[in-house]
């Protein structure tokens, strides 16, 4: 465990070191140490001053793909996954099946396919081009699937059947509160791959305004050699304020995770 942790916190710890440091200071001295000159409030300044203030609109892009795709995507996979665990219907295994293979698809071999697809309807350099694929997650449709069916009592349902709730109302009020710390995860894990997406985006898009915060990132890298280049120091600062959404994310929700919101529902 301590060689794990060691192998996963030491490129964190590169990070944070580095976004404190010159972009001289960056290639001398001790890389998993501080520098002599603390820079990281001077660096942050940097990041949000770099071409006119961009890197806010990459964060609200991201925040956008980001929220607005794993709600809408953990809504429908709530939706699928609890019709699949509690409705029988004919074809009802095979089309869990078809979820069960779309899980081993990696998601960039879509990419080039999507953008075939969207290019015909002008959907490209929109905002529909990145959000529309966003939404759809097999991964979460398996996990609210199992976690429906374990966990969502059919006495449950039966009891709010008989005191006249319909379908509808028993999801929205019984079903969606059981299954929440699924959900919870579900979204996290969609919000993550969304935020951390390159390649749709990067086909997708070629505006730079509608651009998330991670393609803007390798952008300015990229320009490495140039005459107006970023400098590196503002582009390991950046990459440092894109990750902290997501640990902010994490250590808010992670209390969901724990919670068993089934306990005591059914005597």
């Amino acid at each position: 465990m301590v060689l794990a942790a060691v192998y996963f916190l030491f490129p964190v710890w590169w990070l944070l070191v580095a976004s404190t440091k010159t972009s001289s200071g960056l290639f001398s001295g001790n890389g998993f140490w501080f520098g002599g000159h603390f820079a990281f409030f001077g660096n942050v300044r940097a990041v949000f001053a770099q071409q006119g203030g961009i890197f806010w609109r990459w964060l609200l892009n991201s925040a956008l793909y980001a929220v607005g795709g794993a709600a809408a995507g953990t809504l429908i996979s709530a939706l699928a996954g609890y019709a699949l665990a509690k409705y029988p219907f004919r074809g009802r295994e095979f089309a869990f099946n078809v979820v069960l293979a779309a899980v081993l698809v990696p998601q960039p071999l879509l990419a080039i396919p999507l953008y075939l697809m969207f290019s015909p309807v002008h959907l490209v350099n929109t905002y529909w081009g990145v959000l529309l694929p966003s939404v759809v997650s097999p991964f979460g449709v398996y996990l609210a699937r199992i976690y429906a069916g374990a966990s969502v009592p059919d006495e449950l349902l039966e009891a709010g059947r008989i005191d006249g709730a319909g379908e509808t109302r028993i999801f929205a009020t019984i079903a969606l509160r059981v299954m929440s710390p699924a959900l919870v995860t579900i979204f996290l894990f969609q919000f993550v791959s969304i935020w951390t997406n390159y390649l749709l985006p990067v086909l997708m898009l070629a505006d730079d305004r509608l651009q998330p915060v991670t393609v803007g990132i390798v952008g300015w890298q990229s320009q490495r050699g140039i005459g107006n280049a970023v400098p590196f120091n503002v582009v390991v600062t950046a990459a440092l304020i894109s990750v902290i959404p997501l640990v902010v994310l994490f250590l808010t929700l992670q209390r969901f995770w724990r919670s068993g919101l089934i306990s005591g529902s059914v005597k």
